[in-house]
């Protein structure tokens, strides 16, 4: 097969830069893993900042996101005794919206069907080979047994952490920072009603949660636990015991409905960034270049921001060749990147419990800063609700 831009990874990153190099009149072939069905199954991020709400409705992919997400005006955040709500759109005038990753997923892979994409599912074996020239192509065996190759301008890796791609830059040409976190999120699914109109961010000293949701009827809860946690471990009323307690049910009249969970994981919590992200002709973008905890609820978001930048980037290299663009990819997006690292990094460590006393009352101190300062709500604000694509 012979295409311009050949993406490996069929996720939120890689079919919306489909999408994109479409609209710029570049074809692309997309190949996984996985199978369909099970990339638009997976249970991910919930939160959309207001730049990307802005570059899916751009592009013609936010009829149904202006119909079924729910549009948040800021956030809660609390601690024993105290809530406070955090006013986004009053503060910085932007606001989130909560619109599932799996359905931004099914709103992408619908409409690259209905463009005519090419996609290869459910294979396997796949390699990158002769980035350094301008010939690079992909070699993966098909679902149907046969080996295939796949020869490109340029290759795109949007193959998260552990894909191919990001493991076929060589050592002496690439940097890596990571942070691995003391603890784990246990996420559970509940097919209940949210208890709260927007999202609850908590402090508490048996440890961080979280009540956010999926739709007016799902609900999606966090529960902060040790690393190597066993979920067997966890009955659903031992969970709803502990977010009833850290969310502080019965607070000032305010009640958590617990319902039947659905689904049940533990979350590791780290942080990684590659750079650059850009070998010869491959790029890299979201998780395949950067790596986030998602109590900033950034993930998604960066993924979103590392493509509109590529997606341009790659149609002036491929149409016009002309370079500038695809040079400058990587040093711009990792502005944004290290940006949301940070604040992904504030928010984690904030919230949640290390087991230092000290490091408990410096957490109380930021949380009352927050609350009392306009700095310090606008400084979250800016960040929560996303800076500009580019940044």
């Amino acid at each position: 097969m012979r295409t311009q831009v050949a993406i490996v990874g069929a996720g939120p990153a890689g079919l919306l830069l489909s999408h994109l190099l479409d609209n710029a009149g570049i074809e692309s072939v997309v190949l996984e893993t996985r199978s369909r069905e099970y990339v638009e199954a997976r249970i991910r991020a919930g939160i959309l900042e207001q730049s990307t709400v802005d570059l899916l409705h751009e592009c013609g992919l936010g009829e149904r996101l202006a119909r079924e997400g729910d549009e948040h005006r800021g956030i809660y955040l609390q601690w024993p005794h105290e809530r406070h709500h955090l006013d986004f759109v009053d503060m910085i005038g932007r606001s989130v919206t909560v619109y599932g990753q799996t359905e931004v997923t099914k709103d992408l892979g619908k409409a690259r069907e209905a463009a005519g994409q090419e996609f290869r599912y459910e294979i396997s074996e796949t390699a990158v080979h002769d980035l350094e020239t301008d010939q690079p192509y992909v070699t993966f065996t098909g679902a149907d047994g046969r080996a295939e190759r796949l020869d490109a301008d340029v290759v795109v890796g949007c193959d998260g952490s552990f894909g191919p791609c990001r493991a076929a830059v060589p050592d002496a040409g690439k940097q890596t920072w990571e942070r691995t976190y003391p603890y784990s999120w246990l996420g559970v699914l509940a097919d209940v009603a949210p208890s709260t109109d927007e999202l609850i961010y908590a402090w508490h000293p048996d440890g961080f949660a979280m009540h956010s949701m999926r739709s007016a009827t799902v609900s999606r809860l966090y529960l902060q636990v040790p690393n190597g946690t066993d979920i067997a471990d966890w009955s659903d009323d031992r969970i709803w015991e502990a977010l009833a307690t850290r969310l502080g049910h019965g607070q000032d009249g305010w009640t958590l409905t617990p319902g039947p969970i659905t689904d049940k994981s533990v979350l590791p919590m780290r942080s990684f960034v590659q750079q650059p992200m850009r070998h010869g002709r491959l790029f890299l973008a979201g998780d395949a270049a950067h790596i986030v905890p998602p109590t900033g609820a950034k993930g998604l978001n960066l993924a979103v921001a590392d493509v509109a930048l590529l997606a341009p980037a790659l149609a002036a290299l491929v149409q016009d060749k002309d370079s500038s663009l695809a040079d400058a990819y990587s040093d711009t997006a990792l502005r944004r990147v290290w940006r949301c690292t940070h604040f992904s990094w504030w928010m984690t460590t904030m919230l949640h419990q290390s087991g230092d006393p000290f490091d408990q009352q410096l957490q109380l101190s930021q949380l009352r800063w927050i609350a009392s300062s306009e700095a310090g709500r606008t400084g979250l604000a800016e960040n929560y609700a996303g800076l500009p694509i580019g940044f």
